[in-house]
């Protein structure tokens, strides 16, 4: 959807005829609701987006011609190795091959291919058409060039890429991800907080500023500038910081305590579950218009 938004041609693949067919008809969907609350992205009508996705059950058909890969499959190495492998085949010399893993290596996935240098991995965040962040982590073969030109295509897309200058375990969003949960175990399981107040301390608080910026500006603004915030609080994080427990093994009691927590609130059943996302993807929606609106108005206040 994002793709066909700046009016790129666009082939689904699957090994299923009727996962396309499904997909086809969930973004057909997805388009004219968006389009009749306003939130539809890019210039074209809904009809004319989705004129512009088709889809195939054979690999060699779909990227026939095409400048740019996004692999989606299962964050499961063996079938990310075993795609690529197909892909290195059959693609052209100038073709962006780019994957969607969350965090496995550059190196573990495309190591070895024959079109290396074309490998990237463009880590999107779910759901990408409201959540814009693409994470961009090179493999060390990568050639700059590719990089340029996947950050440039990101862009044009309405996303948010970043790029990690080397590949890391987790890359950069996980391993502030797995910070946060990881206290969050240790505070609901030492008994210091319950689950709900816990998610309340993100939701009606850390969570409101981040969704407008980062803790380094959130550091900046909270004190004079950076400088004088580590003045003022370096003595007392890094007190804090030394009083974080091990990582949690995120099983045992604490496990069962915040999934009865959890399933109180949302039963851990499809009805249930879907229902929930439905209703968070509407509060990203509003939240992406909102963001969209205060960034208009701060282009015009510079």
């Amino acid at each position: 959807m994002a793709f066909a938004s700046a009016g790129f041609q666009i082939k689904l693949y699957d090994i299923k005829q009727e996962q396309i067919t499904k997909a086809l008809e969930n973004i057909g969907k997805q388009m004219k609701e968006l389009e009749k609350i306003g939130m539809l992205k890019g210039s074209l009508k809904s009809d004319q987006q989705l004129a512009l996705i088709g889809g195939c059950t054979d690999l060699k058909s779909a990227v026939e011609g095409a400048v740019y890969i996004q692999e989606c499959t299962p964050e499961n190495l063996e079938i990310k190795k075993k795609i690529f492998n197909q892909l290195d085949n059959i693609v052209s010399n100038d073709t962006v091959l780019a994957s969607s893993t969350s965090c496995i290596l550059p190196s573990k996935i495309f190591t070895g291919l024959k079109h290396v240098k074309q490998c990237i991995v463009a880590h999107p965040v779910n759901p990408p058409y409201f959540v814009p962040l693409v994470e961009l982590v090179p493999h060390p073969e990568t050639e700059p060039s590719i990089i340029e030109k996947t950050f440039a295509l990101m862009k044009k897309i309405g996303q948010s890429p970043v790029k990690l200058m080397k590949e890391i375990d987790g890359f950069a969003l996980n391993r502030l991800q797995y910070a946060i949960i990881s206290e969050a175990w240790r505070l609901v399981g030492d008994g210091v907080i319950s689950p709900h107040d816990l998610d309340l301390v993100m939701s009606d608080g850390l969570g409101m500023r981040y969704a407008f910026m980062g803790p380094l500006e959130t550091m900046h603004l909270n004190a004079e500038g950076i400088l004088n915030y580590c003045d003022r609080y370096r003595d007392g994080m890094i007190r804090v910081l030394k009083s974080f427990g091990p990582i949690p093994d995120f099983a045992g009691e604490t496990e069962q305590k915040i999934n009865q927590a959890m399933c109180e609130q949302t039963p851990a059943d499809p009805a249930h579950l879907n229902a929930r996302r439905r209703w968070r993807d509407e509060c990203l929606l509003h939240l992406a218009k909102l963001k969209m609106e205060v960034k208009s108005e701060d282009k015009h206040q510079l």
